[in-house]
């Protein structure tokens, strides 16, 4: 019986053992090519490797190790973190967003095992100074939401201080309503500006506003990243989920035929054609709406099912390469031309959103490499306790893959919990979760 609502509820989705190697190729192809962490990069300036495109690859490396961890990736990027010495570019007195962007995979795999304070201590002093100064117009461009916000979150729930959420949305808030006198979205179009260069009477070629695919794809995804972090009584979290939704049902409107979006939302003549950082991007946060209940999953499933089979589809190449990526830039007609063969100037940024679309997507993917400590014996531990567990959660996660209410699933896996453990007079209940490598109640 279990058998067939699990193959019921995976019929109308990629297969996951597909999706998952899709995500080992694609990131296999930059591994490979990009051995080497410490090179810095040579377009037009030497940069060093720990810059926002390299940081933003990395977020989406530690989000793939979340559901396959692989020692190779765990070394991958400590390696790259601790050759940085934990750092940015600019040193701990930079209020530069880009700077702090690789801040978020300092503090992931910091997370991991916190035995070395030192590994945040650098980018924790950066913020801290952000936080304890006045200035709230650090984050002129869009782009920068997305570089730094998600870390004001992390540090705000792992210290337990309300001010880095205080700061965060002093800082968001300046950016979304108030920079350029107007601020930079635009609630009646659900979309943003990138930044003063673009607000009205700026307009693409074909009279309508500018608004950038992947400078609204980095807002997006800072939304998840935050809510995700966030406690569910945070004062502004309501505002950012009415930011979302606005975003996600703008976004839906916009979607090519094809499933892709074009690097000019508004304008599909303007260098339009298939574009995959923007597109990969918000599939990353239509998956997390989806699988946290905040989109409706028969609305918006088809939406970003019908954009992710068109990247793996159309943009994936057969050793991995992604195509279609823009280059760096600011605008529709920069990192042009965007084709299945072009290379951009930075490939790491297009791996990293595609790492962060498929391993958010609403899928649950059971990595096969641990299949076999869903039923692992802890010492001390009931063994009839925990496979009653086992079972009792599979069921919960196909109850989580129809309704898309992690809220929901979450009280189910506790109360299973506490009636098995009341059932079984073994040992804590917690104790016995621990021993469950379900995946990916994230």
């Amino acid at each position: 019986i279990l058998t067939s609502v699990v193959s019921v509820s995976a019929q109308t989705l990629p297969d996951q053992k597909e999706t998952l190697e899709v995500m080992k190729k694609v990131n296999g192809y930059f591994m490979k090519k990009y051995a080497d962490y410490t090179t810095p990069s040579f377009y037009g300036r030497v940069r060093p490797s720990n810059i926002w495109t390299r940081g933003v690859y990395y977020e989406g490396l530690m989000a793939l190790y979340s559901i396959y961890p692989r020692e190779d990736y765990y070394k991958y990027t400590y390696d790259w973190a601790d050759f940085h010495k934990w750092g940015m570019r600019n040193g701990n007195t930079t209020r530069n967003a880009d700077d702090h962007c690789c801040g978020q995979a300092y503090i992931d795999i910091y997370k991991i095992c916190p035995s070395d304070p030192n590994m945040i201590r650098n980018i924790k002093a950066s913020i801290d100074m952000v936080v304890n100064t006045p200035q709230v117009n650090d984050w002129w461009w869009i782009d920068a939401v997305q570089m730094a916000m998600p870390i004001f979150a992390k540090f705000g729930k792992m210290t337990g201080e309300q001010k880095y959420y205080d700061k965060m949305w002093d800082m968001y808030y300046y950016t979304r309503s108030q920079h350029d006198e107007t601020g930079m979205f635009n609630p009646k179009d659900g979309l943003w500006w990138r930044d003063q260069d673009f607000n009205p009477p700026y307009k693409e070629p074909n009279g309508e506003d500018c608004y950038w695919s992947r400078g609204n794809g980095w807002v997006y995804a800072a939304l998840v990243r935050v809510l995700d972090e966030i406690p569910s009584d945070e004062k502004h979290r309501q505002d950012y989920i009415n930011d979302f939704l606005t975003m996600s049902k703008a976004l839906k409107k916009c979607q090519r035929e094809d499933g892709f979006w074009n690097v000019s939302l508004h304008d599909p003549t303007n260098f339009g054609g298939k574009e995959t950082s923007g597109t990969a991007l918000f599939v990353y946060g239509m998956a997390w709406g989806v699988r946290n209940g905040l989109l409706d999953r028969k609305e918006y499933l088809p939406v970003l099912l019908k954009a992710w089979n068109a990247m793996v589809k159309d943009a994936v190449h057969p050793n991995g390469f992604l195509g279609y990526v823009q280059g760096t830039g600011k605008e529709p007609k920069d990192g042009q031309p965007v084709t299945y063969k072009s290379v951009p100037d930075f490939e790491d940024y297009g791996v990293g959103c595609f790492l962060l679309a498929g391993t958010d997507f609403p899928i649950i993917i059971i990595n096969p490499a641990v299949t076999s400590s869903l039923l692992l014996i802890v010492p001390g531990e009931c063994f009839i306790k925990q496979f009653v567990i086992y079972v009792l959660n599979i069921f919960i996660a196909v109850f989580h893959v129809q309704t898309a209410s992690l809220r929901v699933s979450i009280l189910c896996m506790e109360f299973s919990a506490i009636m098995v453990d009341r059932a079984f007079s073994c040992h804590k209940a917690d104790s016995s979760l621990q021993s469950i490598s379900f995946l990916p109640f994230r």
